[in-house]
């Protein structure tokens, strides 16, 4: 089959439901930078960084899906590295696609619900409500909180990274679970799971504060990386749009140890 950009694209924005999904003004959900196509080989990767569009270009790929897209910074001059990213895209006629909230909410392809599977939690209530619409999980379970945070860190290792906790008693166990996937830490999500009566918080990082007010909230932060929480939702989708198109692919890891 055949397709272009434009064809993954809009499939991928109907699948994903980008139009109308609240997120940050920079996030641009949905095809960022086109090319001359057609599509022969797809790549994803966490961030539309130097170096991972450098490894989907060398893998031969002309269509990247990230969660991270270009435009973060707003407006900004393309000099220096922003010229060099444009600069490659072009040169090696790669589209990209950007999904950033979308991909962390869905629930069969988000980051959050494949988190908790991977951690062997099943997600039965939504968590982390942005702007009306629910980007975490939660749920139910009966573990020692130890051994939730040993098998976060298996996973953060898989990708460069580790764990970080706040404070646990040994025996602790866990009941009653959250996930928000990235930066996920806020003063907000802290408030909520202790609304919710959440006492075990599962995200990717968060601010030092948030650090101090959870113990006194009576929840335990487990911090599981920010990239390594945010490689489950691109590979799921660019594993769907292969399948799809008949296309085949690969993620290009570019762990940053945060």
């Amino acid at each position: 089959m055949t397709a272009s950009a434009r064809d993954l694209a809009q499939w991928l924005d109907a699948r994903l439901g980008v139009t109308g999904h609240p997120d940050y003004p920079g996030a641009l959900n949905g095809l960022q930078f086109d090319h001359r196509g057609p599509v022969r080989r797809i790549a994803s990767a966490v961030d539309a960084s130097l170096r991972s569009i450098a490894g989907a270009a060398e893998s031969g790929a002309n269509f990247m899906i990230v969660h991270h897209g270009l435009f973060w910074g707003g407006s900004q001059r393309v000099t220096g590295p922003v010229y060099e990213r444009f600069r490659l895209l072009i040169d090696a006629d790669v589209a990209l696609y950007s999904a950033h909230l979308p991909l962390d909410s869905h629930p069969e392809l988000g980051n959050n619900v494949l988190l908790a599977r991977e951690l062997g939690l099943e997600s039965t209530r939504e968590f982390a409500i942005y702007h009306g619409v629910a980007i975490g999980v939660s749920g139910e379970a009966d573990r020692l909180t130890a051994d939730l945070i040993a098998a976060a860190r298996a996973f953060a290792s898989r990708h460069g990274g580790d764990v970080r906790t706040t404070a646990t008693q040994p025996g602790r166990r866990t009941r009653r679970w959250a996930i928000c996937t990235g930066a996920g830490a806020s003063t907000e999500t802290l408030r909520e799971a202790e609304e919710r009566g959440v006492d075990t918080l599962i995200v990717g990082e968060g601010p030092h504060h948030t650090a101090v007010e959870a113990p006194e909230r009576g929840i335990v932060v487990i911090q599981a990386g920010h990239y390594a929480t945010e490689t489950l939702g691109v590979r799921a989708a660019a594993d769907l749009v292969s399948a799809e198109f008949g296309l085949p692919g690969q993620f290009v890891d570019v762990p940053t140890g945060f």
